[in-house]
């Protein structure tokens, strides 16, 4: 006589995500019974501080309802509860404000966040990122779209764009070899490549990456940093405790040799502002290739 198959029980991982999709589907469900459907999304979460950027030169910033760590400027969002990092974000997190869409740049995460939330009937549009001025233009052209106010978005596309070429014709051609420090980690360099927000604004503004052998944001060997050979080194502006300082690269054995580190060219930019690709990018070229045409001397 055959025998019937066992039964297989599902992985715990499974039941986990199930019970959890259920519990926050139910939230979602009782959150919109509260409030009604609306024709147009009036709580939003926005993850990302790009999106949050174009949603307020939009004029579209009393439909936020909360924003992500990331979302640093204009200061009025700081107002706004802070839901996390855009890249370690909590479905108990987005849901505590109850909100009836969720925009995320593209790489918001954890994917395991987002699964549960689709899970649960939350709406989420992805806007796509990039590194150059179509990419921005794009950002600003869905943003609007999610917002239904796609006039608006096109006047702030040829806003955008007129600020953006006009910043890089008055940059002029630099040339000059710049390294991008994310952090240091152990004594090693961690900088970035390309296709990354770094090496898209230092080409933006007329110079070049130092760094061309690999794609992402990677450590680096002493013997990569003197290869380099940057003439100026650019980071962020940080006020955390333990964060780099202009003064620690400066002291880096390899970075000392180089011609950056011979005249002590060391440039800060807010973060934010230097690779956030959204409204405030012309604004980045012109300060970035102003620097630039003084670093060292």
């Amino acid at each position: 006589m055959t025998r019937p198959a066992p039964m297989t029980r599902p992985a715990p991982l499974t039941l986990l995500q199930l019970a959890m999709t259920l519990a926050l589907g139910l939230v979602t469900a009782l959150g919109i019974a509260q409030r009604g459907i609306a024709d147009e999304p009036v709580r939003i979460v926005s993850a990302g501080g790009s999106i949050t950027e174009i949603v307020y030169a939009l004029g579209q910033q009393d439909r936020l309802v909360a924003r992500d760590t990331t979302s640093n400027h204009p200061a009025q969002a700081l107002e706004l509860p802070n839901v996390g990092y855009v890249r370690r974000l909590s479905p108990e997190g987005l849901l505590s404000v109850n909100p009836d869409l969720i925009l995320a740049e593209e790489g918001a995460g954890p994917p395991e966040t987002f699964e549960v939330l689709e899970g649960s009937g939350l709406p989420i549009i992805t806007i796509p990122m990039g590194f150059d001025l179509p990419a921005v233009q794009e950002k600003i052209t869905a943003v609007a779209a999610a917002l239904d106010v796609p006039a608006a978005g096109a006047a702030l596309v040829a806003q955008v764009t007129e600020e953006v070429e006009g910043a890089q014709k008055a940059a002029g051609l630099h040339n000059q070899r710049i390294l991008f420090v994310l952090s240091m980690q152990g004594g090693r360099i961690m900088a970035a490549g390309r296709n990354t927000a770094a090496d898209g604004i230092i080409t933006m503004a007329g110079a070049q990456n130092a760094i061309d052998g690999f794609e992402g944001y990677k450590l680096i060997t002493d013997e990569a940093v003197i290869t380099a050979a940057p003439d100026v080194i650019l980071m962020m502006q940080s006020h955390r405790p333990g964060a780099i300082t202009a003064d620690d690269l400066l002291s880096h054995p390899a970075l000392s040799t180089t011609p950056a580190g011979r005249d002590q060219a060391v440039l800060q930019m807010d973060g934010m502002l230097m690779l956030g690709f959204s409204v405030r990018t012309g604004q980045a070229v012109t300060e970035l290739a102003n620097a630039l045409a003084t670093a060292g001397h």
